[in-house]
C-alpha cells in the first residue's frame, strides 16, 4: 500500500478547513484515510492556525509515507525540525547505500 499525507478538505464552502491525513494513495482526496495527524485552518491567525502531532507525523514518515506538496510546505512552516530528521535520515541512507557498492564491486 502507497501511502501519502495529504490534506483534505472538511467545512463548508468560503469556510474550508483541512485535515492532515495519512491515506492510502490511490483513494480520492476526501475519502477514507488511516489516521488524522493534524489540522489546518487558513482563516485563523498565523500562529494559531495549524496543529500537528510531530509524533505520529514522524512515525508514518518513518514508515515511508510521502508527504504532497501542499502537506510538506504546511509541516515545513509548523514544524521545520521534522523535515530536517527526515532529510538527514535520507542522506544516511544514501551513503549507506554508496558505500555498499563501493564494496560489491572490489
Amino acid at each position: 500500500m502507497a501511502l501519502k499525507i495529504r490534506l483534505r478538505q472538511q467545512g463548508r464552502r468560503n469556510r474550508l478547513t483541512y485535515r492532515l491525513v495519512v491515506a492510502d494513495s490511490r483513494l480520492p482526496r476526501d475519502g477514507k484515510y488511516l489516521e488524522k495527524i493534524g489540522h489546518y485552518d487558513p482563516q485563523l491567525q498565523e500562529d494559531k492556525d495549524a496543529v500537528i502531532v510531530e509524533e505520529r507525523l514522524e512515525y508514518w514518515l518513518d514508515r515511508g509515507a510521502v508527504l504532497s506538496e501542499k502537506a510538506r510546505s504546511l509541516v515545513a512552516r509548523k514544524v521545520p525540525g521534522v523535515l530536517k530528521a527526515l532529510h538527514a535520515k535520507q542522506e544516511e541512507k544514501k551513503k549507506a547505500r554508496a558505500k555498499k557498492r563501493k564494496t560489491a564491486k572490489k
